[in-house]
């Protein structure tokens, strides 16, 4: 009640100039040569008469062992009551709490784990005035070991107190000390509980606050804790916190927004965070922060592809943790669908092509049993056909990679995915536009009899996606020099072509039509003998007469 306190604390000043009177004689020197007020002192409090600060500081000893134990008291009242109390004595005690500085820290410790929040909320107070009264080597020293031997939520809300009430120019030289403490892995990994990220999390913001420009000397290391607290969070509103924060240390670093954060420090962090990755599974927060990094440092991933590329190549080996090569390989094929925003950003890309191809793809291709190795080959696959399908390969690049990848693209054909089938057919139809003449005969004619099995498929959509390529394929024919050499291969094409001119699916009926119709500039005297000999068996003779009007008309043009 506001006229209860008010009443106190005139009586409290009328007791504290009363025995001020009383001991003249004895506080004599501290009348006469008083020093100012700390430089820091807290805002919206005043300080109180001298006589008042002596009876404290005199009696603290008899007294803050009590409050200390009833701020831990069962009953609720007790607790909230004696929280109060302590930043009261702590305001008046000043520098002088130093010497209790021990079981002060220790009472906090238990404190701030309270569920009552008015006890928190009292001993964040009390931390924030050991931040203003003592020396941060003192309270460093202290709060540090207790961190180091058992990292808790309570004491590193109490550590981001005791910093949000330290002047600046007296933290400043003591900045490395805790920003490297806080990115040791004990601290910054010590647990994944929200709250403890939530209060981690706290530390940075601390530091930002008070230290502002003089925090560029350490923003690798603070850096390192927020991409910590993103990685580990499950709770979305900690990831806005730690990103917002991310923004907050791009603008101490005088430096336009996170990303460019990102490009300042991506080597380091990448070198520090991959030195451990041969023994990374799905559950390491060193992968869980290397993800983070990926998905957030944008065109910042092609400055460092000599930590990325080799760490993606050993993290992703058939004999690794499969639920990791998922997570991997689905943040590589993101990464390729927009390769001039990351990977490839400062056109450095092409000199790790064949790693990518021969390390990555290649084994991830080869056939296993089971649903994860299923899924590990559709995410494979997905992967080379967002590097195929983007703008980053010369022809030249992927006719090498047609040359390593194309015998497991054709098995992949036969997968019981049909994402992997689909996605096969439209990478076999890019490989063929690229080959050129490069292909040999032998493996050129490989390709046809694998995507007519395709016609056959389940899928309309992966039978739509095998007759484009097997069009891309008869294309390849016609500009071959030795195009009569296929002939008997193109014959036997048009002839199952022409069973499924006869589908029960219209919207097959109409792109085999095409392909025929295109692929009829070959050889359009076998394609019309063979047509002749059908039109009688087919349901409707419709689609096989537009065919022969087609080339009718054609052979009028020539």
């Amino acid at each position: 009640m506001p006229e209860v306190r008010q009443t106190a604390t005139s009586l409290w000043e009328k007791v504290g100039q009363k025995w001020q009177e009383e001991n003249e004689a004895d506080l004599k020197d501290k009348l006469d040569f008083a020093p100012p007020p700390p430089p820091h002192y807290p805002e919206h409090e005043s300080r109180p008469g001298l006589g008042c600060r002596e009876l404290v500081f005199r009696n603290l000893s008899k007294v803050l062992p009590a409050v200390c134990r009833d701020i831990t008291d069962w009953v609720v009242g007790t607790r909230v009551k004696a929280a109060q109390l302590l930043p009261v004595l702590l305001l008046h005690a000043e520098d002088h709490i130093t010497q209790h500085l021990e079981i002060i820290l220790r009472t906090l410790q238990l404190a701030c784990a309270d569920e009552e929040k008015a006890v928190v909320s009292s001993c964040v107070r009390a931390a924030e005035l050991i931040g203003t009264f003592v020396n941060p080597e003192v309270f460093l020293k202290l709060i540090l070991a207790m961190l180091k031997k058992a990292p808790s939520a309570p004491g590193l809300l109490i550590l981001s107190s005791v910093i949000q009430g330290c002047p600046q120019n007296t933290l400043q030289p003591h900045l490395k000390v805790i920003a490297t403490e806080l990115a040791q892995e004990h601290i910054c990994q010590g647990s994944e509980n929200n709250l403890y990220l939530e209060h981690l999390l706290l530390c940075v913001q601390a530091l930002l606050s008070v230290c502002r420009e003089d925090c560029r000397a350490v923003s690798l290391q603070l850096m390192e804790v927020l991409v910590t607290i993103m990685a580990v969070s499950g709770a979305a509103g900690l990831w806005k916190k730690a990103q917002k924060t991310m923004d907050t240390l791009a603008e101490v670093e005088d430096i336009p927004s996170s990303p460019d954060l990102y490009r300042k420090h991506v080597g380091a962090l990448l070198e520090r965070l991959t030195a451990s990755h041969g023994e990374w599974t799905v559950h390491s927060v060193q992968l869980l922060k290397f993800t983070v990094v990926l998905t957030q440092a944008g065109p910042a991933v092609g400055e460092a592809l000599q930590h990325v590329i080799p760490t993606l190549r050993t993290c992703l080996q058939p004999t690794t943790d499969p639920h990791m090569r998922l997570k991997l390989f689905s943040i590589l094929s993101t990464m390729l669908l927009r390769p001039k925003d990351t990977v490839d950003s400062q056109g450095q890309f092409h000199g790790y092509l064949e790693m990518v191809v021969n390390d990555i793809l290649a084994p991830n291709l080869q056939w296993h049993a089971g649903r994860t190795a299923a899924a590990i080959r559709t995410a494979a696959i997905s992967c080379l056909w967002a590097l195929t399908s983007s703008d980053i390969l010369l022809a030249k690049q992927v006719q090498e990679a047609q040359e390593t990848l194309m015998p497991q693209v054709l098995a992949t054909l036969e997968d019981d995915s049909q994402t992997t089938r689909l996605v096969s057919c439209r990478i076999i139809s890019v490989f063929l536009k690229n080959s050129g003449d490069t292909m040999e005969p032998e493996k050129f004619l490989r390709v046809y009899p694998e995507l007519l099995k395709r016609l056959d498929d389940v899928s309309n959509d992966v039978r739509m996606a095998a007759a484009s390529a097997l069009l891309t394929w008869l294309k390849c024919v016609q500009s071959s020099d030795g195009k009569s050499a296929y002939q008997s291969s193109v014959q036997f094409l048009y002839r199952e072509l022409l069973v499924h001119l006869d589908d029960p699916e219209s919207a097959i009926q109409d792109t085999v039509l095409e392909v025929l119709k295109e692929g009829s500039v070959l050889f359009p005297d076998v394609l019309v003998r063979e047509t002749e000999a059908v039109v009688h068996k087919h349901r409707s003779s419709a689609y096989c007469e537009q065919l022969l009007q087609h080339m009718q008309a054609m052979a009028a043009a020539r």
